[in-house]
């Protein structure tokens, strides 16, 4: 069969799984009366709820003969690792842009990689049924964007078409006729070249996405690169430098057939595969017949830039909603996570009781604390942190350094530039984008983003919009600003007390409700001055037998903070720890024990001193 594969490849919410489930449908892929949620490629439970693509996922469909692989890509910056990878697979890619955004940060990266692979690109310009929708303007862009990218002739001449994923329909002309999607799919067909790909030969093949499944164990996908394969046959996996891995037998090979996975007999040059049977190897390795000697080029995996430390619970209320505690069941999940998750790296302490789990950025390690919370565990979690790397030849210290690009208010741009330039980012681009807006284009250390996100929120009165991506590692840049306020700490275990909360409110923003269980050591609130204070939030009003002239107030409280799993992460200072239990997201001291925090305090000092 005549075989097209390619990519959708896009910024954050400009609609690449809601044209997937377009195309599925109008391919016949799903049955007329057949009942498929909308976003059906988005399957994970967290993918729904936040709108966004965390995992990589291949679908295929058929038109007029031709079978098109489609590959749904992450448009989220942590998880840019593995778009780079993917696009190894393919041969073309839909560059998919808001028809009123425009081009955005996460658009030029993965524009970028795929320019770079000399792939054929197809500008998709979606959402032309928006009321605030530029179309001409946004494809002059987008002209502008591959030129800057330093796109070939050949790339420069790119096709485009004007679409709108949510209704189910695309055209070559605005004022075409708006029926279906036929139009891309034979744009497609017809600007997509066939896999370049040798079909005599032994077979080989780049394992390009990993995961793990309770059945088949590890799955290893990838495009065939040369020859065929048969189930049961023999192949072994060699790493990028060479080096024998394993050799094993393949227990199934499987194809994607609109949402589904199925079993097939036969893998050609070209097609794109899913194999079972290995137990070690994983993404960037070439999984091949035994006599071939030399391995594939393959995309280095990205380091890691963030990590933190995930630990048993070990507060007074561990144990009440979670079944999943112990440190053994925790460095089994994580360890589980990283075989399916090559982006992640797990790291067990000394005395096994907590694990370093280092990852792209701040959503890819919450969205895996708030699925571990929901399988049942209970865990404690530190403050984010950058994880360095060394110049290997002068030994300098370097971090990573991300670019910011941020749409806002022209009023309140000068705060936004004052704020991140106090925490060492250096402003690069600043130009205006629409009636009283402003883009700024800054590089920021990312530890500097760390937390950030809340205080933007705040400066831009909600109105601002900011992306990021990783930019380049660079030299240390000294110490940055952190939180500037202390907190409130409970120093009695139980529940709180109306009374109590109402008197401790002028002390600053309280994070808990009357009769919110509570324990000494707890983080109830946040102090509106910089030192720490330990409060008793249980304390109840003293009863007399004198009743005053007028009758008692009723208790006004003001309604408390309430804080994210990404915001509470953001907000911890390097003394406090998130607890995470699947119905509580608490904050806490990591050393509960007032004596025990001051003399850790006291040792921080010395060490600083």
């Amino acid at each position: 069969m005549d075989l097209r594969n390619i990519a959708i490849i896009a910024h954050v919410d400009h609609g690449k799984t809601t044209l997937v489930d377009g195309l599925l449908r109008q391919s016949g892929a799903f049955r007329d009366n057949q009942q498929v949620a909308e976003r059906a490629m988005d399957s994970n439970d967290l993918e729904r709820e936040r709108g966004i693509t965390i995992l990589a996922k291949a679908t295929s469909v058929v038109w007029n003969g031709v079978r098109i692989n489609i590959v749904d890509t992450p448009g989220h910056a942590d998880f840019g690792g593995e778009v780079e990878r993917i696009l190894s697979m393919v041969d073309g890619v839909l560059i998919l842009v808001d028809a009123a955004e425009g081009p955005m940060p996460q658009t030029k990266f993965v524009l970028g990689k795929a320019l770079k692979l000399h792939l054929a690109p197809i500008v998709v310009i979606n959402k032309v049924d928006k009321p605030d929708q530029r179309a001409d303007e946004v494809l002059n862009e987008m002209f502008d964007l591959f030129v800057a990218l330093e796109a070939d002739d050949r790339q420069l001449d790119f096709p485009h078409i004007y679409a709108s994923a949510k209704e189910g329909w695309a055209v070559s002309e605005l004022g075409d006729a708006k029926d279906n999607l036929g139009p891309l799919f034979d744009l497609i067909v017809r600007h997509v070249p066939h896999p370049k790909v040798e079909d005599e030969g032994p077979f080989t093949m780049l394992a390009t996405t990993l995961e793990a499944d309770p059945y088949l164990g590890r799955l290893l996908t990838g495009r065939v690169a040369r020859g065929r394969l048969q189930p049961n046959a023999t192949l072994k996996a060699l790493s990028r430098d060479g080096r024998l891995i394993e050799t094993v037998r393949v227990t199934k090979i499987l194809e994607a057939r609109g949402l589904a996975r199925v079993p097939v007999d036969l893998a050609e040059a070209g097609d794109i595969v899913t194999l079972a049977g290995f137990q070690e190897a994983t993404v960037a390795d070439t999984l091949c017949d035994p006599v071939v000697e030399a391995p594939l080029p393959a995309q280095p995996i990205d380091p890691p830039t963030l990590a933190m430390t995930f630990s048993v619970n070990d507060s007074p209320l561990a144990g009440r909603e979670g079944k999943k505690v112990t440190s053994r069941l925790i460095g089994d999940r994580l360890m589980r996570e990283a075989e399916g998750n090559v982006a992640l790296q797990v790291t067990p302490s000394d005395s096994n009781e907590s694990f370093e789990v280092a990852g792209r950025g701040e959503l890819q390690l919450a969205i895996l604390i708030e699925t571990m919370r929901r399988e049942g565990f209970e865990l404690s979690i530190s403050r984010p942190r950058v994880v360095m790397s060394k110049d290997t030849a002068t030994g300098q210290l370097l971090e990573p350094i991300e670019e910011v690009v941020i749409d806002v208010d022209e009023e309140y741009s000068g705060t936004v530039i004052d704020s991140l330039t106090q925490r060492r980012c250096d402003l690069v681009e600043m130009r205006p984008t629409g009636i009283g807006r402003q883009r700024l284009v800054l590089h920021a250390p990312a530890r500097a983003l760390i937390g950030f996100l809340g205080e933007f929120l705040t400066i831009t009165r909600g109105t601002g919009i900011m992306n990021r991506s990783f930019f380049a590692y660079a030299p240390f840049k000294g110490q940055i600003p952190t939180r500037r306020t202390g907190v409130l700490i409970s120093t009695e275990q139980g529940d709180a007390v109306a009374y109590a909360l109402w008197n401790l409110e002028e002390r600053g923003p309280l994070f808990i409700t009357p009769g919110t269980p509570v324990y000494a050591g707890m983080i109830i609130g946040e102090h509106s001055r910089p030192n720490d204070l330990d409060v008793n939030p249980l304390k109840a009003k003293q009863l007399t037998n004198i009743r005053a002239a007028g009758k008692d107030d009723a208790v006004n409280l003001t309604p408390p903070v309430r804080m994210s799993l990404e915001q509470a992460l953001a907000y911890l200072a390097d003394d406090e720890l998130v607890e995470v239990t699947p119905k509580n997201i608490r904050l806490r001291k990591r050393h509960l024990d007032p004596n025990e925090r001051k003399k850790a305090q006291k040792k921080a000092a010395q060490l600083t001193a």
